[in-house]
């Protein structure tokens, strides 16, 4: 792929990991920003913004996409077309798909015709969604060759356990994409791997149960998942449901290896804080193992033990490097998992949090900690922004509503580890035009380290 092609997103993807580790340094990044649950009556968008050191914009949001109507919440996106159709001449990695969690409304953006300037090319209704597959509150998005598969949080009234929503390359509703989720409590997130027939999705809980805010009774009363779910990918159904019990309680994001060969992946368990491993073993048999641990913390006026609470995990496309955000703490961390059974802490920077190491960071103050992330494709730097869901916001860092979030950059040491907050480099959401911010998942135009999968 050239370098205009990677820049423009005219190509499908890369034809390996190491291609992709290759291409040119992103100039764009594509944040979403939400003014749901903040008071502010304008609709969330999409900010484009300016990464390119040489350019008298850095470091500022170049263009704002405004989606139509107030009150989607929108949370995750995708690409229409990843490194999984790479030999497709006919796909083109040209738009994202922006789901609203709160409306089932997507947004399909045109980011190619001007990358700097990204506009509205399609709505699908959600109440449409609702109607023909009994769906709602969307999640995850991936390109599946040629078409798109999304994780529901739920059915058309807010219940669990949800599911799939197909989507062809015109962004038709095809319909339900799993054949059975037998076994599946709730949805959340997932990950395919083809060349072993592995899908693996994980838990959250009932929109119905999130939406209104973090209630810890909840988890009690069985609210929240704990369970994690090996697919039979190509008979869209599950094959293995693993319960990971008190130590693995509301496990979120999931990455495989982006090694195809690999039958290696982590997965975040939230509340209590783990990193899980899977791998298949030489009998073929899939096996899953904690090996990461966060300690909790005694903090006053807090109900119980604080939790790191990791939010947001990935993986270098190197398969190096394992990143991820205790959004409580207030820590992002660098693992080195060159053996996934065995990682070693190789770095660790602090942003805001409830443990206070640093309410202050290049010289604001900072509502929020780390929470999404998303790493550079060359593994060298690290965006971070610190929402993770209106009303959760609210409850834990209740000054993001008058004050909006920001992005950060963390330069990672790639050879040997080690990871620095980046001080030339700030972006203040809360000084947007309508009014502060929050700023939530960021995606690169060539793709990035979580949405492209190799056949």
């Amino acid at each position: 792929m050239s370098e205009a092609e990677t820049e423009c997103c005219t190509g499908p993807g890369y034809a390996s990991p190491q291609e992709a580790i290759r291409a040119p340094r992103e100039k764009v990044v594509y944040t979403i920003c939400i003014y749901t649950g903040t008071g502010i009556e304008k609709p969330d968008y999409l900010a484009t913004i300016d990464v390119d050191e040489d350019s008298d914009t850095y470091g500022q949001v170049i263009a704002r996409t405004e989606m139509p109507i107030v009150g989607d919440e929108l949370h995750h996106m995708g690409w229409n077309a990843c490194s999984s159709c790479h030999a497709d001449s006919g796909m083109s990695r040209k738009y994202l798909i922006i789901p609203g969690v709160r409306t089932s409304n997507f947004y399909i953006v045109d980011t190619a015709t001007d990358p700097r300037n990204p506009t509205l090319f399609k709505t699908i209704d959600g109440e449409e969604i609702k109607k023909k597959t009994n769906l709602s509150a969307p999640h995850t998005v991936h390109c599946l060759g040629s078409d798109i598969i999304v994780s529901m949080l739920g059915d058309a009234d807010g219940n669990a356990p949800g599911g799939f929503l197909h989507l062809n390359k015109d962004f038709e509703i095809v319909g339900r994409w799993e054949k059975d989720i037998s076994g599946m409590n709730f949805n959340y997130d997932f990950w395919y791997q083809p060349r072993h027939n592995m899908m693996v999705s994980t838990e959250w809980g009932a929109p119905n149960t999130f939406m209104p805010g973090f209630d810890l009774e909840d988890v009690g009363n069985g609210k929240y998942g704990s369970h994690i779910h090996f697919w039979d990918f190509a008979n869209r159904s599950i094959e293995r449901s693993v319960d990971l019990g008190a130590e693995g309680m509301i496990p979120l994001e999931v990455r495989f290896h982006h090694d195809p060969d690999s039958t290696h992946g982590f997965v975040g368990a939230t509340l209590s804080s783990n990193i899980f491993h899977w791998f298949k073993d030489d009998k073929g048999e899939v096996q899953i193992e904690k090996v990461i641990d966060v300690e909790s913390i005694d903090v006053a006026d807090f109900p119980v033990p604080m939790p790191g609470l990791i939010t947001d995990i990935l993986v270098s496309m190197d398969d190096k490097y394992l990143y991820f955000s205790n959004w409580l703490h207030g820590d992002l961390r660098q693992y080195d998992i060159s053996d996934p059974s065995k990682p070693v802490l190789t770095g660790q920077v602090w942003i805001g949090g409830l443990l206070g190491k640093a309410p202050v960071v290049n010289g604001r103050a900072v509502a929020g900690a780390p929470q999404m992330i998303q790493l550079s494709l060359d593994g060298k730097r690290l965006y971070v922004t610190t929402s993770l869901f209106s009303t959760w916001d609210n409850q834990f860092y209740p000054d993001m509503k008058s004050d909006g979030g920001v992005m950060l950059v963390v330069d990672c040491d790639n050879e040997n580890g080690g990871m620095t907050l980046n001080e030339n480099f700030l972006i203040d959401f809360g000084k947007e035009p309508h009014g502060p911010a929050r700023a939530h998942e960021t995606r690169y135009p060539g793709g990035d380290c979580s949405s492209d999968i190799w056949i």
